[in-house]
């Protein structure tokens, strides 16, 4: 193989190839090139690499190029390939890459998530689809129902299967794959390997070849880490300050209302932001997303739910403005920036009653960040930041407002769950003596243009 090899040389159908170059994609990324010859000659694959790597060609191509090239024809309610993916957000994002190539392929796709009405599903379902991308609940449901069946899948992928197991996923997970072909392929990515995902690929794929490239747990060279000591009072305002600046910013927060709050308190400060959290409808997510994308709100504050599957380009700047309370959740959320080889800056804001704890995460995480001790208007926040602060003048009304909390909960409580069928999580677990951002901070200066 060259050195830089192109997709041309790995054999995919030349309308494949000519799809690629026509969205400006003509040479693989390193996972893609060692994952492709054995996806494409039909060995099962263990693929080990980080969010933002490039697995979801690595998996998406020898799909669509079997596919592509098999006898077969697509039936009613019988799927050819299947997709599993964790959250609605990361299915989303996987059919955006796949529809337009399989488009080109003469290739159907179907998403197949909860938090929207199951009709159209069951409707396109019914009708043949050649690749269904699915969170494991929902997919589940229609499989009860009768709407599908999944014995005439040929190839099978599991992306994020450690985020699975973290969000309880893995016994819905084996139910479907207990369902499709036992000669069938099989396609499994992970960050990591840890035990469950380990007794998964042993038990469902047969004499995989095992690629590990770019494991979470190694921090990726173009990422700056800084962790910021301030006051509790001085935080809101910090944060302000950095979220102003030109450039998309990802702001974490430890819960749900706390993202709310946050939300609410940029924007009375002028910063257009919007929030993604468990509570949102899926109507919401998708909304707030798509300003997030096309930057008419630069600030997105979320949970963890955000930490995996959120492929959105060019976001320059990741702050944890609560400390995660793992290290694993602190490499999640900070692999948003610096993907695909860009550079990316990492901020955690801590008080001092906080700093222990995070200077044992970091350290568990394999990053040495530089520690600075601050106050608003500290010069080095227009380092970490730069540009001119872009504030909406007062009394204006934001890009985007926030989105409504919660809605309305119809008939007899029920214990929170999330729209794929499994617990809902709220947000990674604090860390020693930290306290959700929206609880300890002061107001911060309101600007305008």
């Amino acid at each position: 193989m060259p050195a830089d090899p192109t997709f041309a040389l790995f054999g995919l159908p030349l309308r494949l190839v000519k799809a690629l170059a026509a969205r400006g994609i003509t040479a693989p990324f390193p996972i893609q090139a060692a994952t492709l010859p054995d996806a494409l000659a039909g060995r099962d694959v263990l693929g080990r690499g980080r969010t933002g790597s490039g697995k979801t060609y690595a998996f998406a191509l020898p799909v669509l190029a079997r596919l592509a090239a098999a006898p077969t024809v697509r039936e009613p309610g019988r799927p050819r390939a299947l997709i599993l993916a964790p959250t609605r957000e990361l299915a989303q994002q996987i059919d955006a890459s796949v529809a337009p190539l399989a488009k080109a392929l003469g290739l159907r796709t179907l998403t197949v998530f909860g938090g929207v009405r199951p009709n159209p599903q069951i409707a396109a379902l019914r009708a043949g689809v050649d690749i269904v991308i699915a969170c494991p609940g929902r997919l589940g449901d229609h499989l009860s129902a009768g709407h599908a069946r999944l014995d005439a899948v040929e190839i099978t992928v599991l992306d994020e299967a450690d985020h699975m197991a973290d969000l309880g996923f893995l016994p819905v997970v084996t139910r479907l794959l207990n369902q499709t072909p036992r000669d069938g392929q099989r396609l499994l990515f992970s960050a990591t390997l840890d035990a469950e995902v380990d007794v998964l690929a042993r038990r469902f794929l047969h004499n995989p070849v095992t690629h590990s490239l770019d494991p979470v747990a190694t921090p990726v060279a173009e990422m700056a880490h800084h962790v910021l000591r301030v006051q509790p009072a001085a935080r809101l305002e910090v944060l302000v300050d950095l979220a102003a600046a030109p450039g998309r910013t990802l702001v974490f927060t430890r819960t749900r209302r706390g993202a709310q709050r946050l939300t609410r308190q940029l924007i009375e400060q002028g910063v257009p932001a919007v929030e993604l959290h468990g509570d949102l409808s899926q109507q919401a997510r998708t909304r707030n997303l798509r300003a997030f994308a096309d930057g008419s709100a630069a600030t997105l504050v979320a949970t963890d739910i955000a930490a995996r599957g959120i492929h959105i380009d060019d976001i320059a700047l990741v702050i944890h403005a609560d400390p995660p309370g793992e290290h694993k959740a602190y490499l999640h959320r900070s692999g948003r920036t610096a993907r695909a080889g860009a550079s990316g800056t990492v901020i955690t804001l801590t008080t001092d009653a906080q700093l222990a704890d995070v200077q044992a995460l970091t350290r568990k995480a394999g990053i040495k960040p530089t520690t600075t001790r601050l106050r608003p208007g500290h010069p080095l926040l227009a380092e970490l930041a730069p540009g001119e602060r872009t504030f909406v003048a007062p009394g204006a009304k934001p890009a985007v407002a926030a989105a409504p909390a919660r809605r309305p909960r119809r008939g007899p409580a029920k214990p929170a769950r999330n729209r794929s069928g499994a617990p809902k999580s709220t947000g990674s677990k604090p860390t020693a003596g930290a306290a959700a951002f929206s609880s300890g901070s002061g107001a911060g200066r309101r600007r305008a243009s």
